[in-house]
């Protein structure tokens, strides 16, 4: 029985269009079964003296199917999950409990409105909790103000109210949102001001890249205002070119260098008309050269205090070393001693002595280490495209094997792209994936098919049905073969993309999709309620079925009910 509160359309049954199922499976078995029959999987075997229990309390072993790139289309003719001839798929909708994740945006970690990831969509899934990025981690904080009381950011601030030295906020002012947020600074500002802090210097690095090329002019009026209103002062302006290479060209960053340290630079008493005058001459905000505030002293000096606003790491990482990590003799820029340096997120796992506001989470209990903790064993397994998304990734970011975890990789083909070859390994993973199902060994096993995105990415829409139908055909297999063998199976997606393969003018679309993607519960059970969630809800659930009680790092709610 499908649950009261399920909401996947199950009519697309309706669909079909004149085509052989058949005759495509036939050869594409043929072309399988004309191969050797032996299989070039690597499998990797952890031996430990754990207890290697193979039956949950529940009595019920798990199969977990991510199926990669399927998402829940709108049923147009870029729909492949729609339009190809899936009659197991349409089985599965009118015979089991089914409903549907969000697997985009804010409920996976991602800013709102932002596309899935494999990469997102696996750490979600495995973690059993929405694992947020950067950016989002940080507008969270600045939108609940919980910022206030991040450690490193109240460090940064008792040490300037003891000592009574500057503090420098230096970062890329834009609305790009590629490497910075101006609300970040915003926000910062606010609560220095609340703090009873005024001896503050911004340094505002010009974008003209990720926004329009005289958008500057703009953001440095705005942030000009906002200064006024929470007693700081813009110290200097200077385009990214300078502040935000990343290809060691440090006579380009001795010129930032020296206007934030030195204080080199065009003089202007008012830095809005300093940029304008740059647009008069032909330099857009990008190249913009170095502008001093002349009303004010805002040189960076020893023993100061300083804000790197900058999330994304890559071009904050040369200024930050020549201001702590090391000389550059040919440029003779030199350390500044006794900087108390600060950073939005780790800029290079190298860098000494920094202090970050916004550290990597450390994602602990994931369901693949709960698992082994608890003494059961269990088995990872796709092709070489989707292998670290279910091995690393839905381990929260592990590389090695927890004990009593097992790992089949199966190479994918090596074809140009995979629209030449659309079932990719398709049918090597079902063969091996059968034969552990009936070894019975296994508590729970991850399994990953890559078609729907990998022969997604390539826009050849014939190609990419193909690749549906033959996820079609190979589930057809392992669920009726893990129901023999006392498996439930959970069948879900990490994120859209065969489900919208045309755009409107008819171009091919080759980018992931934000629709939610489906979930179903393979069960004999009856009276099954299932409702709709997002994907960190998928490792509690499976808690669930497994019969085991849900570790407190888990946050995701159980979608279940029996």
């Amino acid at each position: 029985m499908i649950g009261t509160e399920q909401k996947v359309d199950t009519t697309i049954n309706n669909k079909k269009k004149s085509f052989s199922f058949t005759q495509f499976f036939k050869r594409l078995r043929r072309r399988h079964n004309s191969k050797s029959t032996k299989t070039n999987a690597k499998q990797v075997k952890v031996n430990n003296n754990n207890t290697n229990m193979t039956v949950p309390p529940s009595g019920k072993r798990v199969l977990l199917t991510i199926l990669d790139g399927w998402g829940i289309g709108q049923k147009g003719k870029g729909d492949a999950v729609y339009n190809a001839n899936t009659p197991y798929y349409d089985y599965l909708l009118k015979t089991y409990p089914n409903s549907h994740l969000v697997a985009s945006g804010e409920k996976v970690g991602l800013p709102a409105g932002q596309m899935g990831n494999s990469e997102v969509g696996h750490i979600n899934i495995g973690a059993g909790r929405v694992v947020y990025q950067d950016l989002v981690k940080i507008n969270i904080a600045c939108r609940d103000g919980t910022i206030k009381e991040n450690p490193a950011f109240v460090k940064c601030l008792d040490y300037v109210k003891k000592s009574g030295k500057k503090l420098h906020f230096l970062g890329l002012v834009s609305d790009g949102g590629i490497h910075s947020s101006q609300e970040h600074l915003y926000k910062m500002l606010e609560i220095c001001k609340s703090e009873g802090i005024n001896n503050i210097y911004v340094h505002a690095f010009t974008d003209g890249r990720d926004c329009d090329p005289k958008s500057g002019k703009g953001f440095i009026k705005a942030l000009i205002d906002v200064c006024n209103e929470n007693n700081a002062k813009v110290a200097s302006v200077v385009g990214r070119y300078y502040a935000m290479d990343r290809d060691n060209r440090w006579e380009r960053v001795a010129l930032a260098y020296n206007l934030i340290v030195k204080g080199e630079g065009k003089q202007a008493t008012d830095l809005v008309e300093a940029v304008q005058q740059s647009y008069d001459d032909d330099v857009t905000d990008e190249f913009i050269k170095p502008i001093v505030n002349a009303n004010v002293d805002g040189k960076l000096g020893e023993g100061d205090a300083v804000i790197f606003f900058n999330f994304r790491n890559d071009r904050a990482k040369e200024l930050t070393i020549c201001l702590t990590q090391r000389d550059i003799p040919e440029q003779n820029l030199k350390t500044i001693p006794n900087l108390q340096y600060f950073t939005m997120t780790p800029y290079d796992k190298k860098f000494t002595g920094l202090n970050i506001l916004f550290d990597k989470e450390n994602v602990n209990n994931t369901m693949g280490e709960y698992i082994s903790k608890l003494g059961y064993k269990q088995l990872r397994i796709a092709e070489t495209e989707k292998f670290p998304h279910v091995t690393f990734f839905y381990s929260g970011g592990r590389t090695d094997p927890f004990p009593n975890e097992d790992r089949i990789l199966i190479p994918s083909p090596k074809v140009a792209t995979y629209d030449l070859k659309p079932e990719m390994s398709i049918y090597e993973i079902t063969e091996n994936l059968e034969a552990a199902l009936k070894k019975e060994e296994y508590a729970l096993i991850v399994l990953n098919y890559a078609n729907g995105d990998m022969v997604g990415h390539t826009g050849v829409y014939n190609a990419i049905e193909q690749a549906v139908m033959a996820v079609d055909d190979c589930l057809s297999k392992i669920v009726e073969t893990a129901k023999q063998h006392d498996y439930e199976v959970v069948i879900i997606a990490d994120h859209g993309n065969c489900d919208n393969a045309i755009n409107p003018d008819d171009t091919p679309n080759t980018q992931h999709s934000t629709n939610e993607v489906p979930f179903f519960y393979i069960t004999d059970k009856k009276n099954v309620k299932i409702s709709p969630g997002r994907l960190s809800d998928i490792a509690p659930t499976l808690c669930k079925i497994l019969g085991i009680e849900v570790p407190k790092e888990m946050t995701g709610k159980q979608l279940l009910e029996f």
